[in-house]
């Protein structure tokens, strides 16, 4: 049974950083696609950032550009999202998300990605 677990959210003050981490198991995903999205009360869940099986590509939405920066570790079956300058907008449900096919695209609509995490919570304060 495959899981993605998250885990590093919290609260923290606007201008600090967290870094998230989805550590999956399973089944590997060193050849598939890797996601954060998140989830706004009242609002729908929205891509944040996407990386290529490879490393090599990487998408980010423009509120977060310059801000965030995703990564991935095969060998431990992880990938994470390093978050600074964080502002109280980015306060929101954070999930983890991958695709089931290898060497596939980065995509960035949820009905696209087929595993997700439970959610973490990242609340930043003013």
């Amino acid at each position: 049974q495959v899981q993605l677990v998250e885990s590093g959210g919290g609260l923290v003050q606007a201008g600090g950083s967290l870094r998230l981490s989805c550590a999956a198991s399973g089944r590997t995903f060193m050849r598939a696609s890797m996601y954060w999205f998140r989830q706004a009360p009242g609002k729908e869940r929205e891509f944040v950032a996407g990386i290529g099986w490879s490393g090599g590509s990487t998408i980010y939405a423009d509120a977060v550009k310059g801000r965030f920066t995703i990564s991935r570790d095969n060998a431990k079956n992880t990938w994470y999202l390093q978050m600074n300058s964080l502002k109280p907008e980015d306060t929101a449900v954070y999930y983890c998300g991958a695709n089931r096919i290898s060497y596939g695209p980065v995509v960035t609509s949820t009905s696209l990605v087929d595993y997700w995490g439970q959610g973490t919570q990242v609340t930043v304060s003013s």
